[in-house]
Order: structure tokens, then C-alpha cells, then sequence
């Protein structure tokens, strides 16, 4: 019986993993992962679910949802990817990441399957999180998408709710080059009868989801028609947002642990999400929405969102990384006020790299370095690539020399932050 650390080993030497090779590893069918559930006894129908897509937010709004269910007493799972520091932040029940021995009896349990059928890793742990939630038979799991959704391993489930937070550019190589195209496959994960939240509302795609939804014949709800933020502001680490529900005009402040101003806009999905499955039945009482929003990263352990490690000089770690969410960043920075800027940034190779480093400040200083994964863009290319774009800094072979650098450089009013990749934050935590 192999050890945990020999099983991880053998999980990430013996099967494709895209966060390493991209594209290479992603299969694009359900077929290995229907064999892998029919062998498990098809453990994803045996609880109930919540299935949550898009470009950007998914994990954050898949974060909130699961904080929702657990303090309202649901025994909750949540399966979200990549991990950033420990493999088992994959699979969670209540917060509590899966034990390493259920990582190694399944792993042991399924390796003839694995010779014979040569699955991804992200179908294995697709799998995986199954089979644990159905042994521990939660109430509800809160499932995050990898990629896309209507070939993504995840979507063999049959959800309560379907939750698509925004589209955006981002795997064009894999999913289409046009917003209507990304948007078709996201829109995979719409179920017939079963509502799909759509969280941000877009013309281009629009028209995709609505057709979609009619073939289903699933009750579509676009959160901009039922909520809209009227004012926010961070206070001592969280954001506070004043939100106005659109049928009567109440007025009603949210809280969050979470202090990205931009978790405004997966805040209102989050809302339009609960207000579906209240209609449903689920017991999530405002005064529950409101307790569990304060404590999301307490209660799931959420990392690299706008997440601050230091205040002198602020240190933040971001794991945005495609167009839409570097813009984000960018209005984050602003919204700081800080003059004197320094940033450690990576990025992988098969992403819109350019349309990324055109929005970033030329103001500030740079630090490109790469994370230790064969996707990794080279830090000197990625130094070449940006100076096109008047970003000016040096390179570094490692993110703990990059990230000592800044350090070294900053003073106690600067921002320093870390951002570009999931992989860069990843290795920094």
C-alpha cells in the first residue's frame, strides 16, 4: 500500500494534468469519467448538487454558496480546482478537506481502471470528490467547473441549480474564439427543468443562454433583473456592499471577508442563486446569508482573492491571470490609492498573454519570474513580451526570489502584489 505522499506522486507523475501540460490533457468527453462513476457504483447520483461554470468568480461564488449551506446546517460538500497548497483543498465537507487515507484507498481501489482506460487527473479527482461526498452522504455539494462545461468532467450531474457567474476571454484555444462561442460551451451545464443563474449579462451572450435554456425548458434567471449593487466600500479587511433588491426596492448591506470590490458582482449571482433555492425549499434564511458572508474564507477556506498577508508595505496575492480579471485588478490597485507600485507577476504560456499585460500600470515595477509547471512562460520571454507594453522590471528564475526582490525594493506605504497565475500565488503560499 503505497503512503500518501507516494499516491500524490503517482496521481501527478502517471496521469495528464493540464494545469502542468494544458491542452494535451484535457479530453474532450465524458466518457472516461462516466466509466470511472459506473465502476463507483455511480456516486453522483446519490446527492444532491449545485453546479457553478464561467470565466471568472466561479470559485468565489462556489466559496460563498458552500459557507451559505454550512451555516445554515447542511452537511456541504465543495469540489473546486486547482488546489494552491494541500491536493485535498479539491474535496471538502464543511470546510475539512478529505482525509489523505481516502485519497490513497481510493486511488489503491482504482488503479486497474486507471491502467485500462488511461483517465486525466482531473477526471480521477472528478471521481474522487464524487465518491466521498455519496460516503459521506452530504445534503448538498457546491460543484465548480475546470473548464468550459459542456465537455467538463464535472458534468455528469444533474444539479438543483446551474450557476454561470460571467463569460469571458480565457481557453480560447479550447473553447472558441468569439464570446458566443465560450459562452455555448459554458452553457453546457444547463439541465432540463432544473433554473440556471446567469450572473453577469452580456448582449453577445445572451441570446446563447436563452436559447439554450428554452431547449431545456430551464427557468432562466439573469441576476442584474433581480439585484443591483447601489454603493460599496472596504472597511478593515472586508467589503461592504449596499445591495437593492429590484422587486420592492429594500435596501440591504452584505458584509464580506472577502475585500475585492469586484466580489460585488459574484455577490448579487450569489443572491439571485439563493433566492432559486429558498423558492425550492432549502432553509437559507437572510439572517444566514448575512452571518455566513462575513466568514466565507474562515469557513471554507478561500485563499488568493484579493487576499492580503501583510499591510506594511500591503502585500496581496491574486490568482487572476486572463483579461477580465487583470482588469479587475487593475481597478483594485486604484481603488488602494498607493503611489509606488511593485509587481510579481507570471504567466503561463498558453493564455492571451498580451491582452493581460496591456492593461497592467506602467507605472509600476515589475518582477517576472515563473512558476516551477512545464506550462510556465519564461521569465525573460515574459520580461521581453511586457517591455512591448512600457512594462519595465527584472526577471527572476524563481517566485520566492521575485517576491524577496519586491520586498527588498518596497518601502512600508507601498503595494506590493503578486498576481498572473494560479501557480505563481500557489508556490507563494
Amino acid at each position: 500500500m503505497k503512503t500518501y505522499a507516494q499516491t500524490l506522486d503517482y496521481l501527478f507523475r502517471a496521469l495528464p494534468m493540464f494545469s502542468k501540460l494544458g491542452e494535451s490533457a484535457y479530453k474532450k468527453d465524458l466518457h472516461n469519467t462516466l466509466a470511472l462513476c459506473e465502476f463507483l457504483g455511480n456516486p453522483q447520483q446519490k446527492f444532491k448538487t449545485i453546479h457553478v461554470a464561467g470565466t471568472n468568480g466561479k470559485g468565489s461564488t462556489s466559496h460563498m454558496l458552500a459557507a451559505i449551506f454550512q451555516s445554515a446546517g447542511y452537511k456541504t460538500g465543495l469540489y473546486t480546482s486547482p488546489h494552491l497548497k494541500d491536493f485535498r483543498e479539491r474535496i471538502k465537507i464543511n470546510g475539512q478537506v478529505c482525509s489523505e487515507e481516502f485519497v490513497v484507498d481510493f486511488t489503491h481501489g482504482i488503479e486497474p481502471l486507471i491502467q485500462k482506460i488511461s483517465p486525466s487527473f482531473f477526471e480521477i479527482t472528478v471521481a474522487m470528490a464524487f465518491d466521498y461526498f455519496a460516503k459521506q452522504q452530504v445534503d448538498i455539494a457546491i460543484i465548480e467547473v475546470g473548464l468550459g462545461g459542456r465537455l467538463d468532467s464535472t458534468n455528469i450531474i444533474d444539479p438543483e441549480l446551474s450557476v454561470i457567474t460571467n463569460i469571458g476571454y480565457d481557453h480560447m484555444n479550447l473553447l472558441g474564439h468569439r464570446l458566443e462561442e465560450i459562452a455555448f460551451e459554458k452553457a453546457g451545464i444547463i439541465k432540463k427543468d432544473k433554473p440556471v443563474v446567469i450572473g453577469e449579462t452580456l448582449v453577445e451572450t445572451k441570446p446563447v443562454f436563452l436559447a439554450k435554456a428554452a431547449s431545456c425548458y430551464a427557468p432562466i434567471h439573469f441576476a442584474k433583473d433581480h439585484f443591483q449593487v447601489i454603493d460599496f466600500e472596504t472597511k478593515a479587511g472586508h467589503l461592504l456592499v449596499t445591495v437593492a433588491k429590484l422587486l420592492n426596492q429594500e435596501h440591504q448591506k452584505y458584509e464580506l471577508d472577502l475585500p475585492g470590490y469586484y466580489q460585488s458582482k459574484n455577490l448579487l449571482t450569489v443572491l439571485t442563486a439563493v433566492e432559486q433555492l429558498v423558492l425550492q425549499g432549502w432553509k437559507l434564511d437572510q439572517s444566514i446569508v448575512f452571518h455566513a458572508l462575513k466568514q466565507v474564507k474562515k469557513l471554507t477556506g478561500l485563499h488568493g482573492r484579493w487576499e492580503v498577508i501583510a499591510d506594511h508595505p500591503l502585500t496581496v496575492l491574486d490568482v487572476g491571470h486572463n483579461e477580465d480579471g487583470i482588469k479587475e485588478i487593475v481597478k483594485q490597485i486604484e481603488l488602494t490609492g498607493k503611489q509606488s507600485i511593485h509587481i510579481v507577476i507570471g504567466m503561463v504560456k498558453d493564455k492571451e498573454i498580451d491582452k493581460a499585460l496591456q492593461l497592467l500600470p506602467q507605472h509600476a515595477t515589475y518582477y517576472f519570474t515563473k512558476a516551477a509547471i512545464p506550462r510556465a512562460l519564461d521569465q525573460s520571454l515574459l520580461q521581453q513580451q511586457a517591455a512591448s507594453f512600457g512594462l519595465i522590471g527584472n526577471a527572476y528564475p524563481s517566485v520566492s526570489a521575485a517576491f524577496n526582490a519586491a520586498k527588498n525594493h518596497a518601502s512600508k506605504d507601498d503595494l506590493i502584489l503578486v498576481c498572473g497565475s494560479v501557480f505563481i500565488v500557489a508556490e507563494l503560499l
